[in-house]
């Protein structure tokens, strides 16, 4: 039984989504505390062939609040006109634009239900069927922190195995969770480049560039294209 755990974010980068493929069950951590200046609301797409941040309007955000307390208060508009601009010509563009009118138009604005629904959405587009949880849907010890509370909900889960992104190497150590009865491994992406128009390729960006200019196969292919450490 393989779990990952990461926050929810709108649209993140392709490693996020090959941690969620890459396990059986993925646990959003919806109950912990919103970060500001982080990646939950914002990311990055291509215009005029560069990098072009773009970000997604919050109500009540503060980082004394829990993500589930904090609510989308953007109505979009101004991101489906950025997006009109950036890729309209893209190989994809129809269908990416309804995977997120679906996304947009969720009713629940509650931040933590919001980004679950979204990841759901592009899930089913590519046909994944890793078992998605809300961390506070868990009958969990909240009190616990760090790899301790990671710790623990994997043996809530029956995990085995807990894999976890490759930034977390200084936060996690393999011999305390070995010591748990579980493996755990690093997920390193492999960034492959991609057409994107005609320009030189740019790296990293939100999944939404990825959506635009891939076909559901080429988009899985590149999401089993990883290093496991």
């Amino acid at each position: 039984m393989k779990v990952g755990i990461m926050q929810p974010y709108f649209m993140p980068y392709l490693g996020y989504w090959q941690l969620i493929k890459a396990v059986d069950k993925y646990v959003v951590y919806d109950d912990v505390q919103y970060i500001k200046g982080g990646w939950i609301s914002r990311n990055n797409i291509l215009m005029n062939g560069q990098k072009k941040l773009f970000t997604i309007s919050l109500s009540g955000a503060s980082p004394n609040k829990l993500i589930n307390n904090i609510f989308i208060g953007d109505n979009f508009k101004k991101f489906k006109g950025t997006l009109q601009c950036c890729y309209s010509k893209a190989p994809f563009y129809r269908p990416t634009m309804t995977l997120l009118e679906d996304i947009i138009s969720f009713p629940d604005k509650q931040l933590g239900l919001f980004l679950l629904h979204s990841l759901e959405v592009v899930l089913r587009y590519l046909d994944i069927d890793t078992d998605i949880i809300l961390s506070s849907c868990l009958k969990k010890n909240n009190e616990l922190r760090a790899q301790e509370k990671v710790i623990h909900i994997c043996n809530l889960l029956g995990a085995d195995c807990y894999y976890n992104a490759i930034g977390g190497q200084n936060l996690y150590e393999k011999s305390v969770f070995a010591s748990s009865g579980i493996d755990l491994r690093f997920l390193k992406p492999n960034l492959l480049p991609y057409r994107q128009y005609n320009n030189e390729f740019v790296s990293g960006l939100s999944m939404i560039d990825i959506l635009m200019f891939n076909s559901p196969d080429e988009i899985n292919s590149m999401l089993d294209d990883y290093e496991l450490i």
